[in-house]
């Protein structure tokens, strides 16, 4: 399919310079058209003259594949989004997904751990080794902040301003945002870099949090720690990638946080997207009210 290949690279070249999107997000992006013109190819159809009706029948054969609801909302925009584009140049005149219903979903609450479990997961790496110092600061910084495991991985030096006790984070979209670091956090970074010969002031470019050989941790290292340190502290259901910015966010909503303040310190560009952290904190307060009123 030399043709919807070269498709693929306009879209996708257009992702990566235009909207900054992240190698993670390019990829499920690449994926979901790929499986799209596959199906075309097997009916015969090309990529730019289907109508709403052929489309349709792309989205029945997503109902036959027992994907959630999810999944198939995201494979629906990506091609709203691929067709989007091709309107924007002018190679297709409508949008053969513009009317197609996007599935219902419900709303994924976020599971964040009790303070008391995110206290026991904070004191399991072995910070008398490199690895166990790197791991403390890693965790530290991140329930500290909130970043995403890969704006935490992806953290360099010159992002850093010890002085005023923020973090430089370059989001999704390339979106930067400066966030407060806290003074546990703040310790345990000036241990991790003053244990690294390499963070000096001629070397800003350096990398935060490295493997061991000395390149970039990767989100599925960092992801592997923390099981590895939930599993050692007797935490189950084993957490999630995103527990400790799920905490962080839920924990500050607990503590009578503004939820704007918590929506710029999440990077979020719509708040309904951090008001999800509202159920979490609705549910605690049921959970008490069950738990201590006598007619709970």
């Amino acid at each position: 399919m030399p043709q919807e290949t070269e498709f693929i690279d306009q879209f996708i070249n257009y992702l990566h310079l235009e909207k900054g999107l992240s190698r993670h997000s390019l990829q499920a992006y690449q994926t979901d058209i790929r499986q799209f013109l596959r199906f075309l190819q097997d009916k015969s159809w090309e990529v730019l003259t289907i109508s709403a009706e052929q489309a349709g029948h792309y989205v029945a054969s997503l109902n036959t594949r027992q994907l959630n609801a999810a999944t198939k909302a995201r494979k629906i925009s990506a091609l709203r989004h691929f067709y989007r584009f091709f309107q924007s140049n002018q190679q297709v005149k409508d949008n053969p997904f513009a009317q197609i219903v996007m599935p219902k979903q419900s709303p994924l609450v976020p599971k964040p751990m009790s303070e008391e479990y995110i206290d026991k997961l904070l004191q399991q790496p072995a910070t008398e080794t490199d690895i166990g110092l790197r791991d403390k600061c890693l965790l530290e910084l991140m329930y500290a902040t909130g970043v995403r495991v890969s704006e935490a991985v992806s953290l360099k030096a010159n992002q850093i301003n010890l002085n005023q006790g923020v973090i430089r984070v370059i989001g999704k979209g390339n979106k930067e945002r400066l966030v407060p670091i806290g003074e546990e956090a703040t310790d345990w970074l000036l241990k991790h870099l003053k244990n690294n010969p390499l963070f000096t002031h001629n070397n800003p470019e350096k990398w935060v949090f490295k493997n061991q050989k000395g390149t970039i941790m990767s989100r599925q290292a960092c992801w592997y720690r923390i099981k590895k340190y939930a599993q050692s502290a007797g935490i189950h259901p084993l957490p999630s990638p995103h527990v400790l910015r799920h905490s962080f966010a839920t924990h500050l909503l607990n503590h009578d946080a503004d939820l704007r303040v918590i929506q710029l310190l999440l990077g979020h560009s719509d708040l309904s997207t951090t008001q999800i952290y509202t159920l979490v904190a609705k549910e605690k307060l049921k959970s008490l009210h069950v738990k201590h009123h006598p007619r709970g």
